[in-house]
């Protein structure tokens, strides 16, 4: 067996911190009326609320998608007030910076989270995206994250995530509730929240914040995309910056008539 793949019929739950590739089996079919029935019946909560509902509802069916990264303990914090035993999809591109390794060791410690789910491209996927970093950005992620994301969401419904419209870009009008493109629900239980009620958060519960924050990184993914913000640039403008690209992939919609900024 290759060096981070694993059998695809491993059962969950798997270990905390493990990494693996995804079991085979497959959640119901997400049609456009659970997307409908979701906001009808979901669509005034967020955070922790929104969160404890979809879990009610769906169980192991219902995970969470995380970064690590420099905003990323409000929603693992919210998370962990539910349930710590929630699945977290945290994808190890193999770029990453080693500071967020360090601060996934720190919150999983911190928030007490069961769950971590580390999951990592394939050799060959590995082995074809090496340099891509450097002419082809879009191929890289698409390796390096979208197909292992694709792996790793068989057997969920829906999969919450920590985008936020004051990200700006196309995340303004983000909704809470949309149809991602591997058939799940992708839920954003933080799309409403403001960069002050981030802040609060992480000050009132006090939080650990990302090694690289001081460093005055507003956000962060791999090491060769990602630097830190210079004066005047919005949260994400640090990533992939001087290139016509905004977002890694892994949030592409199949119903973006449905976005809006009502819900």
């Amino acid at each position: 067996m290759n060096d981070g793949e694993i059998n695809s019929g491993v059962a969950y739950p798997a270990p905390s911190g493990s990494s693996f590739h995804a079991s085979e089996d497959r959640a119901p079919a997400v049609t456009p009326d659970t997307l409908g029935g979701l906001r009808a019946r979901h669509g005034h909560r967020d955070g922790a609320e929104l969160i404890a509902a979809l879990r009610e509802e769906f169980g192991d069916r219902f995970g969470v998608i995380s970064s690590f990264g420099i905003e990323s303990a409000v929603l693992l914090d919210l998370v962990a007030s539910v349930d710590k035993a929630i699945p977290v999809i945290f994808l190890d591109t193999n770029e990453l910076y080693d500071e967020t390794h360090a601060y996934k060791a720190q919150l999983e410690a911190h928030l007490g989270l069961t769950n971590i789910r580390q999951i990592l491209p394939s050799d060959a996927e590995l082995t074809e995206a090496e340099e891509l970093w450097r002419s082809d950005t879009d191929r890289c992620c698409h390796l390096r994250k979208v197909l292992p994301l694709q792996r790793a969401a068989q057997g969920f419904s829906v999969l919450a995530d920590g985008r936020k419209r004051f990200h700006g870009a196309n995340r303004a009008t983000l909704s809470t509730f949309e149809r991602g493109s591997m058939d799940i629900i992708k839920v954003s239980p933080l799309a409403r929240w403001s960069e002050d009620e981030i802040r609060q958060h992480f000050e009132s519960r006090g939080l650990p914040a990302h090694p690289l924050a001081a460093q005055g990184f507003r956000s962060v993914g791999c090491w060769p995309c990602s630097r830190a913000a210079l004066p005047g640039e919005g949260p994400r403008d640090g990533r992939w910056a001087g290139k016509a690209k905004a977002e890694c992939g892994i949030h592409e919609l199949v119903d973006a008539a449905h976005m809006s900024s009502e819900l």
